[in-house]
């Protein structure tokens, strides 16, 4: 079976991802330098802020 994709959603989706990442990252953090690490991370920190960080 072939899976195709469309690789506008796919880039919008790690666009979105570092997005929200920088964001949360700032707001918890109050720093600039972790927002820019956490954006490159992107998924990844919004996944582990919304298991691990206590609001």
């Amino acid at each position: 079976m072939v899976t195709y994709y469309r690789p506008t959603i796919i880039k919008y989706g790690v666009g979105f991802g570092s997005a929200l990442a920088m964001a949360v990252s700032f707001s918890i953090n109050k720093s600039i330098f972790w927002a820019i690490i956490h954006g490159v991370l992107g998924w990844i920190y919004v996944l582990y802020a919304l298991l691990f960080v206590q609001y």
